[in-house]
C-alpha cells in the first residue's frame, strides 16, 4: 500500500534519508503554520531543500504528510483527553483539557486546521476527531452532573472556543500564547455554573494591534 512508505520507522532509514525526512516534516510544520495546510507540496520541498520526488517518495499524498507532521500533537491531544477523563474532579478535568488543547493550538497554529480538515484518502485525523468528540461529550456530561458546568453548554461550543482561540492566538502575533491564556480564562469563567474566579494576567495588547 502506498501509505506504508511514509510509515517506515525513522530508525530503519539511512542517515541521509532520515535527515531528509526530518527536514521535510519541519518544513511542513513551518509552512502550515504560516500558510495553512493547502500549501503546495512543491513549496514544502523547496523549503526543506529536497527534490519533489524525494518528498513524494516519503509522503505520497498531502494527507500523509499532514498526518505525519502533526503525529506528535495528535498523540498529545489523545493523552490530554485521557488525563481529563481520569481526573476524579470532573470540572478540573474539563478545564485542564480546554486549557492544554488551546495552549497547544496557540503554539502549533497549523494543527487546528489539520485536525478539523476532512481528508478523503486518509483516516488518521477522522478517527482521532471522532474519539475526541466522544471523550469531550463525556467530560461535558460529567462536569454538568457535578453542578460546575452550566447546563446549556453544548459540545459544539468546544469548536466555537477553538475557533475563537485560533483568532486570538493568530491576531496577537508573538503575544499569541498570552492572549490565548487570557481568552480561555474568560471563557472558562463564562462556562461556570457558580461565581467567577481570578483570571490569568492580561496580554500586553493595545488597540493599535488590531488588524485593519
Amino acid at each position: 500500500m502506498a501509505d506504508q512508505t511514509y510509515r517506515k520507522p525513522p530508525e530503519a532509514l539511512r542517515s541521509d534519508a532520515r535527515e531528509n525526512r526530518e527536514r521535510i516534516l519541519a518544513a511542513a510544520r513551518e509552512a502550515y503554520a504560516l500558510h495553512g495546510i493547502d500549501v503546495p507540496m512543491a513549496a514544502i520541498a523547496r523549503r526543506a531543500k529536497v527534490g519533489v520526488a524525494t518528498l513524494y517518495r516519503r509522503f505520497p499524498t498531502r494527507a500523509a504528510l499532514v498526518t505525519e507532521a502533526f503525529s506528535e500533537q495528535l498523540a498529545h491531544c489523545a493523552a490530554v483527553l485521557d488525563e481529563g477523563l481520569e481526573d476524579p474532579d470532573p470540572w478540573r478535568g474539563f478545564c485542564s483539557v480546554v486549557e492544554k488543547v488551546c495552549m497547544m493550538q496557540a503554539a502549533e497554529r497549523g494543527f487546528t486546521e489539520a485536525f478539523l480538515s476532512q481528508f478523503p484518502d486518509h483516516v488518521g485525523f477522522a478517527e482521532e476527531r471522532s474519539r475526541a468528540e466522544e471523550g469531550l461529550a463525556l467530560l461535558i456530561r460529567r462536569a454538568k452532573d457535578c453542578g460546575r458546568l452550566r447546563q446549556d453548554f453544548d459540545v459544539h461550543d468546544i469548536t466555537l472556543l477553538i475557533l475563537a482561540n485560533c483568532g486570538a492566538a493568530t491576531g496577537a502575533g508573538e503575544d499569541g500564547p498570552a492572549a490565548s491564556r487570557r481568552l480561555v480564562g474568560y471563557l472558562l469563567q463564562s462556562f461556570r455554573a457558580e461565581a467567577a474566579a481570578p483570571l490569568p494576567p492580561p496580554a500586553p495588547l493595545g488597540l493599535d494591534r488590531l488588524p485593519a
